[in-house]
């Protein structure tokens, strides 16, 4: 089993940052894929970033340019840094682990996740 506990979130103007952390405990592997999703209020959950064991990324076109996901393996944690955040990126944002070397971003692809933190842009 794998915990995950995400952390970073809060309310924040259009145009300014936060920083999402992610700490994975338990049966951890620097194999495993890491990503980012997140959920509007009456919207179904949208896959945001992800990162495989070795490094690649991949963002859905929305964040490509303002948010970035990056990987401390000695810490086991990760980090989407999101910058320049708009109204429409207000969400509970989950932290997800999947058993793959691929870079999955669909959301049955994982098979652990976190409990979500709230992240809120006003405008």
């Amino acid at each position: 089993q794998v915990q995950l506990v995400e952390s970073g979130g809060g309310l924040v103007q259009a145009g300014g940052s936060l920083r999402l952390s992610c700490v994975a405990s338990g049966r951890t592997s620097s194999s495993y894929a890491m990503g980012w999703f997140r959920q509007a209020p009456g919207k179904e959950r949208e896959f945001v970033a992800a990162r495989t064991w070795n490094g690649g990324t991949t963002y859905v076109d929305s964040v490509k340019g303002r948010f970035t996901l990056s990987r401390d393996s000695v810490k086991n944690t990760v980090y989407l840094y999101m910058n320049s955040l708009k109204p429409e990126d207000t969400a509970v944002y989950y932290c997800a682990a999947a058993l793959t070397r691929g870079l999955p971003t669909f959301i049955n692809a994982y098979n652990y996740w976190g409990q979500g933190t709230q992240v809120t842009v006003s405008s």
